[in-house]
This record gives C-alpha cells, structure tokens and sequence, in this order.
C-alpha cells in the first residue's frame, strides 16, 4: 500500500508506535526472560539443581556459556554497525525504508522462531540462530526509528516515542504471562515460546506495514549500489560534524549506551547466576523480576517524557544517568537476595522506560528539516550498537578475567558517570550557522 506521507496523522502515528508492540517480544521473552533462563539451563551441567560447570564448547574452545552468550551478541551488533550505514543511506537514496524495515523484521522473527530447534543442534548453528534474531530487530530498528521525524511534529516526538515505549511494554508483557502460564500451568515446553514469539512479532507488524508510507522517490538502484549508500552517509556526516549539539549529543549518547544496553541485556543472566543459583531458588520469582521491570518502564517512560517539557531534555537524561549510577553500585553491594534483587529491578524498571524514551526523541529533535532520515537514524544507530558492542566485550572480559559478573557490574558504572558529564557539554542551542534543511539528493 503506498500511502503519501502526511505528517501529524494520527492514525499513521498510532500504526507507527504498534511496532513497539510487536517487535518489544523480542527484547523481553528472548534478550531478558525466558530464553536466557533456557539458554544457560541447557549450556550448564547440573547436579541435584545445582551448576557444577558452566562451560561450552564453541568451535572448539571451552568458554563459559555467559561469555559466549555476551560475545555472540556482540558480534550481532558489530554487524549492524557495518550494514546499517550502507542499507539506511541506499533506503533514503531510493526511498525503500519500508522495504528495508520489513525485510530485517521477517528475518529477525524467523530465526526467533528457528531457537525453537536450539537443544537439537550443535551450539553454533544455534547461536546462529540467536545472531540474526538480534541482527534482524536491531537493523529493523534503524528503519523504524527513521519514519518518526517524517510522520510526526517535532513537539509530538518525546509523547510518540514514550507512547511506542509503553506499547511495546504492554504487549510483550501480556505475551511473557500468556507463555508463563502456558508453561507452568499446561506444562508446554519452553522452547514452543520461541516460534510463538516470532509469529507474534509478525503478524502484530502488519498492522504498521498497512499504514507507514511508503517511498516516493523512486530512484532507481543501480550496480552503484554501495556507492550510493556511502554517498548518502557521507553527506550526513558532514552535516554531523558541524553541528556541534548534534555531534555532542551523539558523543555522550555512545557513552551512556555501553552501560544502558549492557545491563538490560545482560540482567537476567546476572540474576541467574548471583541471586537465583540455589537448588531452592525460585525462578519464577526471575519472572516475576522482569515483569516488575516491564510494568513499571511503563510509568517511567511517561513520567520522564512529562519532566523533560519542565527541565528539557538533557537535563532530564542527566538525572536518568545519576539513577542508573545507583543502580549499579546497589547491585554489586547488596544484590545477593531476591528481596534486593526486586528493589532493583524496579529502580531499573522505572529508569530504563524515561531513558530509552528520551535518547530517541532528543535525537530526533535535534534533526535538520529533512526525507533521509533513515542515513541520519543509522547515525544514532551505529552510535549505540558500538557502545553495546563495547560495553557486552568489556563485561564479558571483565567476567572472564575476574571470574565474577559482579565486578562485570561495577564497571559499567564509568560509562554512565562519563556519558553524564559528557551530557553538560552539549548545547542547548545550535550556536553554529547551520543549513535549514540537509540536501541529499543532489
């Protein structure tokens, strides 16, 4: 269907945040809840409930399975940061964000399913099936991200992002309690919640793929194909270089983000590991956790989405930063009980809906007037995927080196105290004479 774009529509805004609907299934039932738990059950020998090894060997190397599992997505994400540039400036070269967006959803939501076969065949092929799931979201991600300043008014951006937020919080939460009751109450295997999930994440994206505009350009693609993406990038950056805040904002958001991707990815396996490692424990009592997590980023998305039109945007993220500096110290002192553990996953709950929230809205706002979103957004996107890659290689090594995820934890406390101060750096205003519009077409 190609719909003209019409910015400010509602309707088109509502089918836009209803992909954080369907794609949120991914980060909550395979980053966060239940394949982590099945991902470290299976990889870990065990004795009367209790883990006596938790080594694998991958391509033979023995490595500890949380390692493995860090360095993998790491490796994800490496390879966004390598794609996104070429495939977001060939979109905007040949108005196709659709396309592309669709593509990468179908491809992420396959190989979620494919994890359904994870216990049957050897580790590789099923961390393969764990890279492109990652690759897929993530890259779908930088398309999804692009239509925002097209289909909405800079002064709606903070509400339409917070509003996506919450409904991606809302709809993979009903998911979790559906697959959870399933799970305990009719005893379904727990690898069915895998194809469950990515039918889900496919099926709720056709609702937005109705509705999102598509190209209009209709450049033709040609055997220049990567010349044409590097083009497009390039006049982007150039752009990015001379305008102070945006570039500022982009340094302390690179920053930031090693810490903020690290924790959430990584959180339950902690958990896992740290509170929930006795014969005795609960681990319902981890779902539970993330649940809390869930419900609670719901309120906190909106409520700092309401405090940044009181203090703005920056300084609002600067108080994020502060509370996730928190976060970390209480985890690595007092996080050794599930009641401290539930403390923190609402502190982190609460903290984790305003700043992912408000990363994507500040960044938007502090776009030119432009159709090329797309090679911006694979900016902002590039941006954060080599801070989680950094961020996922540095815990991992921190973990192996140390031999305890708990001084994993305490390290990731420099990037959210550099990514705060670099915050103060960046301006309020654009004081550069800067272009009113980007012109990338010519």
């Amino acid at each position: 269907m190609n719909n003209p774009i019409k910015k400010g529509d509602k309707k088109t805004m509502r089918a836009w945040a209803f992909y954080d609907w369907a794609n949120s299934v991914y980060p909550l039932v395979i980053s966060t809840a239940i394949f982590p738990i099945f991902f470290e059950s299976v990889t870990s020998t065990k004795v009367d409930g209790e883990t006596i090894s938790d080594l694998v060997t991958f391509c033979g190397v023995e490595i500890k399975n949380t390692v493995l599992y860090s360095y993998v997505i790491a490796a994800s994400l490496l390879m966004v940061s390598i794609l996104s540039p070429i495939l977001s400036g060939i979109a905007d070269f040949a108005g196709s964000k659709k396309r592309f967006m669709q593509f990468f959803c179908y491809l992420g939501a396959s190989s979620v399913a494919c994890l359904y076969f994870f216990q049957d065949v050897p580790i590789e092929i099923g961390m393969t099936f764990l890279f492109l799931a990652s690759l897929g979201f993530w890259n779908s991600l930088v398309f999804y991200n692009a239509f925002m300043p097209e289909i909405a008014e800079p002064k709606d951006h903070d509400s339409l992002s917070a509003k996506g937020f919450s409904m991606g919080y809302i709809g993979s939460a009903l998911l979790l309690i559906s697959l959870l009751v399933a799970i305990k109450a009719f005893e379904m295997p727990a690898k069915h919640s895998f194809w469950i999930t990515g039918l889900w994440w496919i099926g709720f994206a056709q609702i937005t793929y109705r509705r999102l505009p598509s190209g209009t350009k209709g450049n033709r693609i040609t055997r220049q194909i990567l010349g044409d993406g590097f083009r497009e990038l390039k006049k982007v950056g150039r752009f990015v270089r001379t305008t102070v805040r945006l570039k500022r904002y982009l340094i302390s958001f690179f920053i930031f983000s090693m810490g903020v991707q690290t924790v959430m990815l990584m959180a339950v396996l902690f958990a896992k590991k740290e509170v929930f490692n006795k014969p005795d424990s609960n681990e319902a009592g981890l779902i539970i956790a993330v649940l809390l997590i869930q419900f609670i980023a719901i309120p906190g998305s909106l409520l700092f989405s309401s405090l940044s039109k009181k203090f703005g945007n920056l300084k609002t993220l600067g108080m994020a930063l502060f509370i996730w500096v928190i976060c970390c110290g209480f985890a690595y002192f007092f996080v050794y009980d599930e009641i401290n553990f539930y403390i923190l996953a609402g502190i982190v709950g609460f903290v984790m809906g305003g700043t992912q929230a408000l990363s994507r809205s500040t960044y938007s706002k502090f776009l030119p007037e432009t159709t090329d979103t797309a090679s911006f957004f694979s900016f902002y996107d590039i941006t954060e995927k080599i801070g989680i890659v950094i961020g996922m290689v540095i815990f991992g090594f921190v973990e192996a080196s140390s031999g305890d995820m708990r001084f994993a934890v305490l390290a990731l406390i420099a990037f959210f105290v550099v990514g705060f101060i670099a915050l103060f750096f960046v301006p309020k205003n654009e004081n550069e004479v800067i272009p009113p519009t980007v012109d990338t077409e010519s």
